[in-house]
């Protein structure tokens, strides 16, 4: 099979309700922190965190910086307010421009980009910590696998609710939980630059990633296989699969070295 099956929307929710659940108990946490994108992905999880510990016990947080689509900004409280959960709105750029001024660095538009990230998500986690909240990240499957995320930045969090679902089995779960039209058909984009879109980033529509991946990883197909299957080029096959190799390290704890006992 190298279509990716068709998800079981209602069991598939059924399954992630009872995850967070089960990790906000371990956890012996009093409730969920989402970051409120305005993007597909932060909103299912925020759905999802609602109807797994009640709204009551959600809270959103909303990071605008002048990059951001106003539409992001609209959307994300629209939902909060939505969802009935508390929130805040944060705009994060008089702490990115101290930082730039600090470290008096000519930085890149990538390194500026990854540093948004990481100072939401520092803020996210001095609310959760505020409150003994768990952080919730908003990654797909998609995203984690070609390390489309920043390390320590949109990639940390406590629990990862989505983190199995492709990309697009996030649009299915999105359209049976009613979420909005407006935000499902939005092109998905992260607003670290002006203009930017992820798949222009990525270089092809999630359609066609998500099928390489699944052909790749589930079906552990070789790149020749996988380009005959979906009539592409064996290269563009082959830059998603190194894209893999090469990012594996922004989803594993950082290694140590070995240790060498004395031998008594």
């Amino acid at each position: 099979m190298n279509e990716i099956p068709e998800l079981n929307v209602e069991k598939t929710t059924e399954d992630i309700i009872e995850f967070v659940q089960d990790k906000v108990k371990e956890a012996n946490a009093d409730g969920l922190l989402v970051g409120l994108s305005g993007g597909i992905d932060s909103t299912l999880v925020a759905f999802l965190a609602c109807k797994a510990v009640g709204s009551e016990n959600v809270f959103g947080i909303v990071m605008p910086s002048t990059t951001t689509p106003t539409e992001d900004k609209l959307h994300g409280t629209k939902i909060a307010q939505k969802l009935g959960i508390k929130y805040k709105e944060i705009a994060i750029d008089s702490i990115l421009n101290e930082f730039l001024a600090v470290t008096q660095l000519d930085a890149d538009r990538l390194s500026i980009g990854n540093l948004k990230a990481r100072i939401r998500m520092s803020i996210m986690y001095f609310y959760a910590n505020s409150k003994n909240y768990l952080v919730s990240g908003t990654g797909n499957k998609s995203e984690i696998l070609i390390g489309y995320f920043t390390k320590h930045g949109d990639g940390a969090c406590d629990i990862e609710p989505i983190g199995e679902l492709y990309k697009t089995e996030i649009y299915n779960l999105a359209r049976y939980l009613d979420i909005p039209k407006e935000i499902i058909d939005k092109p998905p984009r992260a607003g670290l630059w002006n203009n930017q879109t992820d798949e222009d980033d990525i270089g092809m529509t999630y359609d066609l990633l998500d099928k390489i991946l699944y052909n790749h990883i589930d079906n552990e197909m070789d790149s020749k296989s996988i380009a005959e299957t979906l009539n592409i080029s064996v290269d563009d096959v082959d830059s998603i699969i190194n894209r893999v190799n090469r990012n594996r390290h922004k989803s594993n704890v950082a290694e140590s070295s070995k240790k060498t006992m004395m031998v008594i």
